[in-house]
């Protein structure tokens, strides 16, 4: 398997920082969940321009590999990523927070094309994943199904049961991302609902497990092109990620978790974002 090129990195992290400013743009009407989006962007980023195989002119292909965000409160980050690849015209992101907008506070398979279910109530994606890779089998088909979950999130028993039940039907077809940023709405995890260690707890219900570094473009490529690690095994990659990344005076803050802006710091935001860009371009090895 070929690395990344390093033109190939450059490119990635120009389009998750394009997002990133987007969904500020799209902040300038409404509040959202940023803190998540933001930890989340580069792994998305990467699914959806190297790994997915996915069509936006036909987005319900029955090839097609599916992508569930089990932590449908980090929507924004997907809406920028589908708009990005053409799914819908970017001039729809604008509508976020006005009246009958297809761009909800969390996402809606019926109004918007490349959602594949609709997420918001934690520990749904996982079982639905799940059934999604075992209709798969069923079928003779094969895709794969990504599930991105918060390290939050792992809090919801459901998401256990649809580990446990993966893990018993060998579906190596399935593949759980956590978004591991340490923080949920309210403070730390750990001091929340402690859920570590992710990674054990998943190889205990057999699957097969590796932790990678959240926004290092290589190291997501790697550990998604590897899919499935083990045969007869579903995968789970825990990504360690940092809330709002980009966003220097909010990373790492449960704060910004869900984030209302005033609309006159937008432009303040946007422009730290777009140093943010330029000092990880000047970092990648030319």
């Amino acid at each position: 398997m070929a690395a990344l090129t390093t033109e190939e990195i450059k490119s990635l992290l120009d389009k998750s920082y394009k997002c990133r400013q987007n969904i500020l743009q799209m902040m300038r009407n409404a509040e959202g969940h940023i803190g998540g989006a933001f930890s989340a962007l580069d792994i998305i980023t990467v699914l959806y321009n190297k790994i997915l195989r996915h069509d936006p002119k036909n987005p319900k292909w029955p090839k097609r590999d599916r992508f569930i965000l089990s932590a449908g409160h980090k929507c924004l980050a997907l809406y920028t990523v589908l708009a990005d690849q053409g799914y819908f015209d970017e001039e729809i992101l604008l509508t976020y927070g006005s009246f009958k907008t297809k761009v909800a506070m969390h996402p809606e398979e019926k109004l918007l094309a490349g959602i594949e279910f609709p997420t918001g109530s934690l520990g749904h994606g996982l079982p639905v994943g799940h059934a999604m890779a075992l209709a798969a089998k069923l079928d003779g088909l094969d895709y794969k199904v990504y599930v991105m979950l918060g390290d939050g999130e792992c809090a919801e028993g459901s998401v256990w049961e649809a580990a446990m039940s993966a893990g018993h039907y060998k579906s190596d077809n399935l593949i759980a991302i956590i978004d591991l940023n340490g923080l949920q709405v309210n403070g730390a995890t750990a001091d929340v609902m402690d859920s570590a260690l992710l990674s054990e707890k998943f190889k205990s219900f057999g699957w097969a497990v590796t932790t990678i570094d959240g926004h290092d473009f290589g190291q997501i490529y790697k550990s998604l092109k590897e899919v499935p690690l083990k045969k007869q095994k579903p995968t789970c990659i825990v990504a360690n990620t940092k809330k709002c990344k980009g966003l220097d005076f909010a990373e790492g803050k449960f704060q910004y978790h869900h984030w209302h802006c005033e609309p006159d710091k937008i432009d303040e935001a946007i422009d730290i974002v777009k140093s943010a860009k330029d000092k990880e371009l000047e970092n990648v090895r030319s």
